[in-house]
């Protein structure tokens, strides 16, 4: 062998200790950032039967009403509320996520995190708030 290649013939194996596949599930930490991860196949799930339901609406009002039997399956309902709760949580943690994304400086001085996650929960009541008038008939 030509050169120093640091190799031996005899070189030590490193030890490596064997992980689960799931070892994330125990770490609380983990586990949420997986969730979140997961979270966002229902974001675009919800994005996609949305446009779908404005497609529906702009054939009439037959494809309309075909649409909403298909949302009435017990499958659909069944996604729908499991998207509910993750988008729901997606949206939560990245709330709590957007003042260490995100610096807001008022008169040079950064605002406190929690003034900026407040803001945030604010923004979505009011908007939450606005869709549920107009949706109301208000």
């Amino acid at each position: 062998m030509s050169g120093n290649t640091g190799y031996t013939e005899y070189h030590p194996r490193w030890y490596r200790a064997r992980l689960s596949t799931y070892w994330w599930l125990w770490q609380r930490s983990y586990l949420k950032f997986i969730l979140r991860e997961l979270s966002s196949v229902f974001v675009a799930f919800w994005v996609v039967v949305t446009l779908l339901q404005v497609r529906a609406l702009a054939r009439g009002p037959e494809s309309y009403e075909r649409f909403q039997g298909t949302l009435k399956t017990p499958v659909v309902l069944a996604l729908s509320a499991m998207t509910f709760l993750f988008v729901l949580f997606h949206a939560i943690t990245w709330f709590n996520a957007a003042p260490q994304a995100m610096v807001v400086r008022v008169k040079g001085r950064r605002l406190p995190g929690a003034l900026v996650a407040a803001a945030n929960y604010a923004a979505w009541l009011a908007a939450s708030g606005a869709v549920a008038w107009f949706v109301l008939g208000g």
